[in-house]
């Protein structure tokens, strides 16, 4: 079953996506997404120009085999342009053997340790009020977590906040630059939550992405704040670099933490894991190096008792949240998945199998991942160049955002 032809696909339905479209000889195909938001066309370059001459002729059943040959072949290792071309490749190969079998990709996996995936999703408010509001209107929907933000007084631009049911940070042309106050922040947030199970009561999981905004300590005295209101998750408290610094974290609170939405590989968090000093790993498919690299930080978690909770914004294509909802379905450890639902654009260009129904996701039964792509479709939403945000403090320094 050899790859005769691959095909790089950028497209803007709603927002960029890049699909990665590997061929076989045996007329099977398969996707893989490799978007990469803000960075789009260097993933694209390196797939097109670096990565498809050496795929070309290959086996496609060897999977293992051909990641490592992209990984450890390549000299320059890691990264997150690398790693997402490899991600799509893998995906690719993963659908293409799950369609040549007949059978879903989860089968493939070691078959279904669950029969449906916890997911949360995305709730937002310039108010508290307002925040609340769209809160409940998740429950009503049968969500049973749900994240919140909300505007922070006096912060003209903060993190989190959409419009509607959707959030899209991604602005077109060059970076918007936002200012930040983590000391207005600090102050503002537990308010937020004590309102928030005031109103809807104790039995909804409540999540919040500070989205690595804060030093150590103030992640650690956040923390301890939002201890009352019993928090399914703090989400990327501080920049994970110095993942050490996560033990102060750890000493000064009990809300559980999670991390690593921004991984590559489980060299980026292998301490954070076997030092206990998180409970949930958020690497992504398609940034941490697609569903066989995945699988192996999910593994290692799994013996320190650490639980998935893989990234699935809208900044990855229909077909990263299908690969992360096979892996979820599939391993014992997972914890919860991220969904937000893809603009209507998106969905006419990418159809899917997978479903979702009262707060729980499953991806379906269709051979390989179940996605597929109209080029035609794609072919009319040309790409758009967008980048993301960059944050300054109140005096103009620069900031994590």
């Amino acid at each position: 079953m050899r790859i005769t032809s691959g095909k790089v696909i950028v497209c803007s339905p709603g927002r960029n996506f890049v699909t990665l479209k590997l061929e076989t000889e045996d007329g099977l195909y398969g996707l893989g997404d490799a978007t990469l938001n803000g960075r789009e066309l260097a993933v694209a370059s390196y797939l097109g120009e670096h990565v498809l001459p050496l795929v070309e002729g290959r086996d496609a059943r060897r999977i293992e085999d051909i990641w490592q040959f992209l990984y450890k072949g390549a000299y320059w290792r890691r990264g997150p342009v690398t790693m997402t071309a490899i991600a799509a490749v893998d995906m690719a190969l993963w659908d293409i053997k799950g369609k040549s079998l007949g059978v879903p990709v989860y089968q493939l996996l070691g078959g279904a340790s669950r029969d449906a995936v916890l997911v949360y999703g995305h709730a937002s408010g310039a108010t508290i009020a307002e925040t609340t509001a769209a809160v409940a209107r998740y429950a009503h929907r049968g969500y049973k977590a749900v994240r919140a933000q909300c505007s922070v007084p006096g912060v003209t631009h903060a993190y989190g906040i959409g419009s509607g049911d959707h959030y899209e940070p991604a602005k077109t042309g060059l970076a918007p630059e936002e200012r930040w106050s983590s000391e207005r922040y600090l102050a503002f947030v537990p308010a937020v939550f004590e309102a928030l199970r005031r109103e809807l009561g104790p039995d909804l999981h409540l999540l919040h992405d500070v989205h690595h905004r804060l030093t150590p300590i103030e992640a650690a005295r956040l923390g301890r704040s939002l201890e009352p209101h019993h928090l399914f998750w703090m989400e990327d408290p501080t920049p994970a670099e110095d993942q050490d610094r996560f033990r102060l974290i750890r000493q000064h609170t009990t809300t559980p933490i999670a991390v690593g939405e921004v991984f590559n590989s489980v060299f980026d968090c292998h301490r954070l894991i076997e030092g206990h000093l998180i409970d949930y790993i958020r690497a992504t498919v398609t940034h941490a190096g697609g569903i066989s690299h995945l699988r192996k930080i999910a593994a290692l978690a799994e013996v320190h008792q650490v639980r998935t909770g893989c990234h699935g914004a809208t900044d990855l294509s229909p077909v990263s949240l299908a690969a992360a909802l096979h892996v979820d379905v599939s391993v014992h450890n997972f914890g919860i998945q991220e969904y937000m639902p893809h603009a209507p654009e998106t969905e006419r260009v990418f159809s899917h199998a997978y479903s979702f129904e009262e707060g729980t996701m499953h991806p379906g039964e269709a051979p390989g991942l179940g996605v597929d792509i109209d080029d035609v479709a794609a072919a009319a939403c040309p790409y758009r160049r967008a980048y993301l945000p960059t944050a300054r403090l109140e005096d103009g320094t620069v900031h994590d955002w």
